[in-house]
């Protein structure tokens, strides 16, 4: 698969952790199991949440792991010119509209529906009845979206239904996660997103969004989540500890929490050279 191109996206809320090195390393793999290549994107776009230095340090340990993009690092907070170009493409497709709900009348109208609390029920579809605008919303639709994930299998989710209308831009101003993740794929040729199984529910929106957009929908492949004692998401909001110095170590831990043997090298350049044909001989269709 000359075409294959993957990517890693983190979030600079934090330093590397071992469920975020768990994702880097299957998506590295992937990339060079296939022949293809591998971006790095810094999606730092919730300024409120990032922590100053954590990109730079991702990059470094990545370095360090033999992890490096094939392309320049991208930075999501110099992509505002893209994603206001994607929100002009939804708008004139009729597929972008205002919306002045709070959280709490979103909660409220839901559950007065029978919804989940999460799942917003449509209120400003039709207009705001003269308020003033929070947030802009993607106009869903009532068709299932179905693909198969490379890890998971077979999953559909009828994104109306189960999630509702989604933000696009925040009510803060930023950019809504959404957008911007699908925006850059788009505009930076991605073909292959490997990354945690905690984003599969994500992915239907994503699809539905990248062709509203006239983009391709990518192949995609969830792995599974590192947890922490407590049967929790290893993640920086949960207190996740950063590596450890034993970068071999950790690498090993990565790799057979993916469900591989651990492979004894004595560098990164060694254990990546016999973890690619390993992941290859498994993933690579």
């Amino acid at each position: 698969m000359s075409t294959y191109k993957g990517r890693f996206a983190p979030s600079p809320t934090g330093r590397l952790h071992r469920g975020s090195l768990a994702a880097a390393l299957a998506s590295w793999l992937d990339a060079r199991a296939h022949g293809g290549v591998w971006v790095v994107r810094i999606e730092d776009i919730d300024p409120p949440r990032d922590v100053p230095g954590a990109a730079e340090d991702i990059l470094r340990v990545l370095t360090r792991l033999g992890m490096t993009s094939d392309e320049p690092v991208r930075y999501q907070s110099r992509m505002d010119g893209l994603y206001e170009a994607a929100l002009e493409k939804l708008r004139t497709a009729g597929r972008l509209y205002g919306c002045a709900c709070s959280r709490t009348e979103i909660r409220e109208c839901a559950l007065a529906l029978g919804l989940a609390p999460n799942v917003y029920p449509g209120t400003c579809r039709r207009g705001t009845n003269g308020r003033p605008v929070r947030m802009l919303r993607f106009l869903t639709d009532d068709q299932p979206v179905t693909f198969t994930d490379r890890w998971c299998g077979p999953f559909t989710q009828n994104v109306e239904r189960e999630c509702g209308d989604f933000v696009v831009k925040r009510a803060d101003g930023l950019w809504a996660y959404q957008l911007a993740v699908v925006a850059d794929d788009i505009d930076q040729g991605v073909t292959d997103i490997v990354r945690g199984a905690d984003l599969l529910d994500n992915t239907p929106r994503q699809i539905m969004l990248t062709k509203a957009l006239g983009g391709a929908p990518a192949r995609y492949m969830h792995v599974p989540l590192v947890l922490n004692d407590r049967g929790e998401k290893l993640s920086k909001q949960q207190g996740a500890v950063p590596l450890t110095d034993d970068l071999m170590d950790e690498l090993e831990r990565a790799f057979t929490h993916l469900g591989f043997p651990r492979i004894g090298a004595d560098t990164p350049e060694a254990f990546l050279k016999a973890a690619v044909p390993l992941w290859a001989e498994r993933f690579r269709d």
